[in-house]
């Protein structure tokens, strides 16, 4: 997928940078060029449900998150992370846009008459056939457990606990590597940087996330950041010093030590506690 400039019409269009999502793709079969429709205009009805806009409320109406609110109405896409109905084939219908993630979804379905909506990663095509277990073979879109997928393969969508569902790499362009194995954990390298132990059980899908020119978009205007849900950021030093820490003072003043809101430190801080039951199963941290 590519990336589409606008002329500098208006100032919105002068950087707006978008990714281009074509609805239809030319495909050759049998020597002959057939025109395929991509994606669909509606979401499966089956798969969706109503989604609820807080506005950064908490159940007592009090604001609890600032900078939240407004934004285009969504609906929820129910997305299979599990990946557990083993050994029964899927052909991929459409694939689609979500309006809940920066990757795209792909439409499922499978043989046994039921449908699904999975992550869509990088050279997964409509038309094309996945399937998940342990006996699956380890291709783009198939999800199978580590203990089956070959060292040094691109995954995603990475169960921490088995029958869990995925929570790792998830988003669009990311990928993790499975660089070896030891006793019951597979040693994996985090889109982050950080390289951990995960069970040999817990299950993966071989290949990248897609969509992964996201990174080059550029919205051009506050205008989309509105359409997001997302309201004016202001900084701590502009404020009072009865609302920040890094408030007042005469004219420009640099704030002092970086620090949040509640007066915790922002830079360098280490805010993990040494306590976290899952510390034993990271080799390497996240870089800084």
């Amino acid at each position: 997928m590519a990336v589409k400039k606008f002329k500098p019409t208006t100032p919105g269009q002068r950087h707006k940078i978008i990714g281009v999502f074509k609805r239809e793709e030319q495909v050759v079969v049998n020597g002959q060029t057939e025109v395929r429709k991509s994606t669909a205009n509606a979401p499966e009805k089956s798969l969706i449900v109503g989604k609820r806009s807080t506005g950064g409320r908490n159940s007592s109406g009090h604001l609890s998150t600032r900078y939240r609110g407004g934004g285009h109405k969504r609906k929820l896409r129910l997305i299979d992370f599990k990946r557990n109905n083993d050994g029964v084939p899927a052909v991929v219908k459409t694939i689609e846009y979500d309006p809940n993630r920066s990757a795209r979804i792909a439409l499922l379905y499978y043989t046994d008459g039921s449908k699904a909506y999975m992550i869509a990663p990088n050279g997964l095509e409509v038309g094309q056939t996945v399937i998940s277990g342990p006996d699956a073979a380890p291709e783009v879109g198939n999800s199978l457990p580590l203990s089956k997928i070959p060292v040094g393969t691109l995954i995603h969508c990475i169960e921490l606990r088995p029958g869990q569902g995925a929570s790792m790499a998830r988003s669009a362009g990311t990928f993790a590597q499975l660089t070896s194995r030891e006793g019951d954990y597979a040693i994996i390298k985090l889109p982050s940087g950080e390289t951990r132990k995960v069970l040999l059980s817990c299950r993966a899908t071989v290949g990248v996330v897609g969509n992964s020119e996201h990174s080059l978009e550029s919205s051009g205007k506050a205008g989309r950041s509105r359409w997001q849900g997302r309201r004016p950021h202001n900084r701590g030093v502009v404020m009072n010093p009865v609302d920040h820490p890094m408030g007042g003072g005469e004219g420009r003043q640099s704030g002092g030590h970086p620090r949040s809101r509640t007066g915790l430190y922002a830079k360098g801080l280490k805010t993990r506690s040494p306590k976290k039951h899952s510390s034993k199963y990271i080799i390497e941290r996240r870089k800084k």
